[in-house]
């Protein structure tokens, strides 16, 4: 659209677009009040009185950190774990004399873990003041005192500053619109960064300041603002204007937020009225709410448990070193004379043994802590990452049409993925494509449309194939779709067939004066804008919805063109049924009364040139109807009657009347509602509503349309192996009941053998005290029969359950506003979680979100919510796991979620293949982790006791610190990033595998304390038969036996050698990289050996050339080590060989399976199977 074409258009007479009249009325008394004292000087930002308010500065920083709160900030943050202040309190110990080993090596490792959890934070950090700098150096043109327009950058950017905005430029605070490039002010704004929301909005100056129009018309400009102070609402302002000795209301259609573009506009002129923190987009930056997956917060709970582990053996071991201490002098004489009791210290002292157990405790505490994985929380974080980093490039979840991969947002929850046990979704734009096309319509009591809709193929296929409703005459399912499809004209927008009325034969029909006023509804009542290529002489339109688009293009298609919107008409051409010629003509237009939720209806009205005054309105049926005049019936039903069966056939419909107005009725309600226009009150949607009302009356029914939205593609394939994966599927959505339930049996979330619990409030008694305008009795009566039909639901549901049949809940959201009542919820989600699919129907975004929190709370399991539009952003921070869809409702929901998919079939591949692998992955990790620090730990222990409990190290200093560093963590790492159990294609060819995680097969009590007490295990047969091997005989040829360095030697040898290679055996899926960090981590442990050794003993100590010289030479060394390991090893060996041959799990089936090659799957089976609530098993 050419803007010499658009400098044309004036809507200033559209209340869409503006407060007809600047009026001050007594309703501005609360400017000046609390929350409404911002004052802004326009043009005047030096004024002493602007400069005394102290606004914010422009300068906006979204980082975490700067520059001298990053240290001490970051610290707090790594020590608010529990661990890392053990570790930090032990690093302090280490000082004092109590410390078994140096401080050097103890502070080194957590010194390494916290500097890389620092660093990694820097990085994030980084990344955003980046962002921050790019933002705040934009560059922007400000009115200075040389009376022109000046570039300077943002952050400089005062309140009151007057600045010029030029095309696709964003705005750099929150303006006050003074005028634009066009005559009458309006300019054109995407607000999808605020918002989501891809369609243009259009703002409109005030009268008394649009004709500013250049630089120089600014010279003298002054002017005074007060308005609201700075809050997070998007949607609504309450200022006036003080200017040129007059006040004027302000609205949100004069201010331009920060962040959204001027777009199809030249320039625009506004005074900076909010700025930097203060801008509404800033006020509305909030962190969503922190989420943790339930494997993390039953790992805070293991850390517990090993912490009183480790008191508890240390408490032990003290108490019996006190005994030995006190022992030590018996009738004057010392029993260990070694030790030296007659020379006493802090540490050995058996005149005061009481003290010296204190005192050993405190060692202790210290030489034990080896049993906390110090890396546990780096490598978690370090893992997760780069799982997220698979996901996000998965070329199987990318969507090429709008070139949108899947996005991890945080990569808190990746496991959380492979738990999930319900998806509550929204089904417009989630489960549909959200592009709306038009396909029937009723006129004048007769069906018009002859396509058929996936949900009719559904309908059909359930009944037979015998097509339901009107208008269709082939019982030939096939051949019917076939010829529709090739037939008609394929336009984006249009998907309507019907020889009666295409091309213009609608002309002939016998009612065709009707159908004339019908499609000329549809072009005149609507916002939309007009859009011309200059190339091709096509029409597009910017509508404010799908749905509006798809109306003003049916109307196009069928003789009523919308192509020109000016300041006072609107035109069209349009096919005169009398002449049967193609006639341009165009209407006044006075005023647009604007949908909105509440109204659930818009109208316009307008003057035609026959001087005829008239109203056209559509909207909702259950609007509708109640505002039809008694001679204006004549269609009704008839016309209910079609909407059902478009209902049916899963439609989206609106009826469509008009009336005639007089001039007195016109010109009174004209005067009233332009009074109420310009209120400046919390009120006044409410009296505009009100006002409109009053003259949405006495309407004359013309038909109903009949949109609909698709499917998405895979939607059905995906749902159904969802549910053959044991996952519960709630849709939580606004659409009618039909519609909702005819959607649930095209996308298969209902199938025939379903029986149907339904649960609304439509029955007659409810109806009948509804006319009476009883609220109370209405409520009473609303909540028993809520409460019995919950009870025969229940009942219904313990009839059925020695049968195989199962239930499909549907509610309604009147009904659903009782069963969330707090007497009633808990009935209503036995009743749920017990019916394998649940669709919420007419339900808002509040229930959305409510029912969220019940199924999460109630379950007390994993739940996940997907949508795609802003009215599902409560439901998707409430849920444990919130999934937006990239769609055409703009990013408002992708925004609010911890992952963003394109398409809501790449939900299968995320939760089947991503969630599996990455629940068992996060589980294996944690698990061998703490075996692994068990095992090790647990060899000091035994040590401990040999050598009465004296807080003596069986190791090496830089042994024990680099143990979980170095020498075993990158295996774990390549485990939790590179580890597949099974196959992407076996885990989508075997859905049932996904129930491992719904029941934590891989992270239950049980298996953890499995690991737990494998590590205690492997312990002591790396301990005792270490120490049997080599201890009662000579070690060298030379006769010398194994003296104490040569021991820690072969026993960490051993440990390191057995926790990698459980590691192997634990594996599933081997890579290069598996192989080199396993083989690469016992390789650098020797490697290790020789440098250290080669060191000074100053510094190497006991290990100074321990492997060349005393144990490298020896064969025992080697033939031990092969004993230690293997034996130790073997318990598991023989426990998984056992486990796989006689007591399979479902897993291992699979895994075999793929082993050896029978990948095709054969046949599903509705049986049980050993995980209990389980719905299918695989057929031998």
């Amino acid at each position: 659209m050419t803007g010499d074409r658009r400098r044309g258009i004036h809507l200033s007479k559209l209340y869409s677009f503006s407060l007809i009249r600047s009026i001050f009325r007594d309703e501005h008394s609360q400017i000046g009040q609390k929350g409404y004292s911002r004052v802004v000087y326009c043009n005047d930002p030096d004024n002493p009185k602007q400069l005394q308010l102290k606004c914010s500065s422009n300068y906006v920083s979204t980082t975490k950190y700067t520059v001298l709160n990053f240290v001490p900030k970051s610290l707090f943050e790594q020590f608010r774990r529990v661990a890392n202040i053990y570790f930090l309190l032990v690093g302090f110990a280490s000082f004092s004399p109590l410390a078994p080993y140096s401080a050097s090596s103890t502070l080194a490792p957590l010194l390494v873990m916290i500097a890389a959890t620092m660093t990694k934070e820097a990085v994030e950090d980084w990344r955003r003041k980046k962002k921050d700098i790019e933002a705040n150096n934009r560059k922007v043109e400000v009115y200075g005192r040389n009376h022109n327009f000046q570039e300077t950058m943002w952050k400089n950017l005062r309140v009151g500053d007057l600045v010029k905005v030029y095309k696709d430029e964003y705005f750099p605070a929150d303006l006050f619109l003074i005028s634009s490039s066009y005559d009458d002010g309006i300019c054109y704004v995407e607000t999808t960064n605020l918002d989501g929301e891809t369609n243009l909005k259009v703002k409109h100056a005030l009268n008394a300041t649009s004709a500013l129009h250049d630089d120089h018309s600014f010279l003298q400009f002054k002017a005074m603002i007060k308005c609201e102070d700075p809050n997070e609402d998007l949607y609504s302002f309450i200022g006036t204007l003080c200017y040129e000795g007059q006040q004027h209301p302000l609205s949100q259609q004069q201010i331009l937020l920060r962040d959204s573009k001027l777009r199809n506009t030249d320039c625009v002129y506004g005074v900076v009225v909010f700025t930097g923190h203060e801008t509404k987009v800033m006020q509305n930056a909030t962190d969503p709410p922190s989420k943790r997956s339930k494997i993390e917060r039953k790992m805070d709970k293991i850390i517990y448990i090993l912490f009183g582990i480790l008191i508890l053996i240390s408490f032990i071991g003290s108490v019996f070193f006190g005994i030995e201490t006190k022992n030590d002098i018996r009738d004057g004489e010392s029993k260990r004379w070694y030790l030296r009791p007659d020379n006493p210290n802090i540490l050995y002292d058996p005149k005061r043994a009481t003290l010296t157990a204190f005192f050993n405790f405190l060692t202790a505490l210290m030489l034990y802590g080896y049993l906390l994985p110090i890396s546990l929380y780096v490598s978690i974080e370090l893992v997760k990452v780069l799982q997220s980093i698979f996901i996000n490039q998965d070329p199987d979840m990318y969507y090429e049409e709008t070139d949108k991969p899947t996005h991890a947002q945080t990569s808190n929850l990746n496991e959380e993925l492979g738990q999930v046990d319900t998806i509550l979704s929204d089904k417009t734009g989630t489960l549909t494509c959200n592009s709306m096309e038009f396909v029937k319509c009723s006129i004048a009591g007769i069906s018009y449309g002859r396509g058929m809709t996936e949900v009719e193929r559904a309908l059909a296929k359930r009944k037979g194939n015998v097509l339901p409703g009107v208008g269709y005459t082939s019982p030939d399912i096939q051949s019917f779709a076939d010829e529709y499809m090739d037939s008609g004209k394929s336009c984006k927008g249009f998907n309507f067939n019907d020889e009666r009325v295409m091309n213009g034969k609608w002309v002939h029909e016998s009612h065709a004066y009707v159908i004339q006023k019908f499609y000329r509804v549809l072009a005149l009542c609507h916002t939309a804008i007009p859009d011309i290529n200059q190339e091709t002489g096509e029409i597009s339109y910017e509508a404010e919805s799908p749905d509006e688009a798809a109306l003003v293009i049916a109307a196009r298609e069928l003789g009523f063109q919308f192509y020109e919107r000016t300041q006072t008409t609107i035109s069209l051409h349009e096919l005169d049924y009398q002449s049967g010629q193609i006639m341009d003509r165009s209407y006044k237009l006075l005023h647009v009364l604007e949908f909105s939720s509440v109204r659930k209806r818009m109208s316009v009205i307008i003057k035609n040139v026959e001087n005829q005054l008239l109203l056209l309105c559509k909207g909702a049926d259950s609007v509708m109807f109640e505002r039809l005049a008694k001679d204006g019936q004549v269609f009704e039903a008839a016309t209910r009657d079609h909407i059902k069966h478009y209902g049916e056939a899963g439609l989206r419909t609106l009826v469509v009347a008009y009336r005639e107005l007089g001039e007195e009725e016109f010109k009174s309600w004209e005067d009233e509602f332009l009074k109420t226009q310009t209120l400046v009150t919390a009120d006044r949607d409410v009296l505009m509503d009100a006002a409109s009302d009053k003259i949405e009356r006495d309407l004359i029914l013309l038909g109903a349309t009949a949109v609909e939205d698709k499917l998405q593609k895979g939607v059905p394939e995906c749902i159904e192996k969802l549910a053959y994966a044991g996952i519960r599927i709630w849709v939580i959505t606004g659409d009618k009941m039909d519609t909702s339930i005819n959607i649930g049996y095209a996308c298969s979330l209902l199938r025939e053998d379903m029986k149907q619990i339904v649960i609304t409030l439509e029955s007659p008694e409810i109806n009948d005290l509804e006319k009476q305008g009883d609220k109370e009795a209405i409520a009473k009566a609303s909540s028993a029969s809520i409460t019995k039909q919950i009870r025969e639901g229940k009942s219904q549901l313990n009839s059925a359950k020695e049968s195989s049949v199962s239930f499909g809940l549907i509610i309604d959201g009147k009904s659903l506003s009782f069963a969330l009542d707090k007497n009633l919820e808990q009935s209503f989600l036995e009743l749920a979680i017990n019916c394998a699919s649940v669709i919420c129907c007419r339900s808002t975004p509040k229930q959305k979100a409510l029912v969220t929190r019940l199924v999460k709370m109630g379950t007390g399991k994993t739940t996940l919510a997907i949508g795609d539009g802003g009215n599902d952003v409560g439901m998707l921070q409430e849920a444990d796991i919130g999934v937006g869809i990239s769609g055409v409702e703009g990013m408002q929901a992708v925004m609010s979620a911890d992952f963003a998919i394109a398409q809501f079939r790449f939900l299968e591949r995320l939760l089947l293949v991503h969630g599996h692998w990455c629940y068992r992955r996060i589980s294996m990790m944690i698990c061998y982790f703490f075996y692994k620090n068990i095992a090790f730990g647990f060899t000091l222990l035994w040590f401990e006791a040999f050598a009465s409990f004296s807080g003596q190290p069986t190791y090496n200093d830089w042994y024990m610190s680099l143990y979980n560093v170095f020498f075993t963590s990158l295996p774990v790492i390549a485990l939790g990033v590179f580890d597949q159990d099974v196959s992407a294609r076996l885990c989508l060819q075997y859905p049932l595998l996904y129930q491992e995680g719904v029941h934590d097969i891989f992270f239950s009590w049980m298996r953890i304390l499995g690991w737990m007490l494998n590590g205690v295990i492997s312990s002591m047969i790396i301990f005792f038969v270490t120490t049997n091997s080599v201890l009662h005989q000579a070690f060298r040829r030379d006769g010398h036996v194994v003296d104490f360095e040569v021991l820690g030697v072969m026993m960490y040898t051993c440990v390191v050698w057995t926790v990698n290679c459980q590691m192997a055996l634990s594996i599933d899926y081997f890579t290069w990289i598996h192989h080199f960090f396993i083989w690469g981590s016992i390789a650098f442990w020797y490697g290790f050996l020789l440098v250290f050794g080669a060191m000074s003993p100053i510094i190497s100590t006991t290990a100074y050339k321990v492997l060349v010289e005393a144990c490298a030479p020896t064969p025992i060394y080697w033939m031990a080590t092969l004993l230690v390991v293997v034996s130790t090893l073997l318990p598991y060996f023989s426990y998984r060989a056992f486990q796989i041959e006689f007591r399979p799990t479902y897993h291992d089936i699979i895994q075999r399976r793929g082993s050896d090659g029978s990948e095709t799957r054969k046949k599903i089976d509705p049986v049980k199977d050993n995980f209990g609530e389980q719905e299918t098993l695989l057929a031998k």
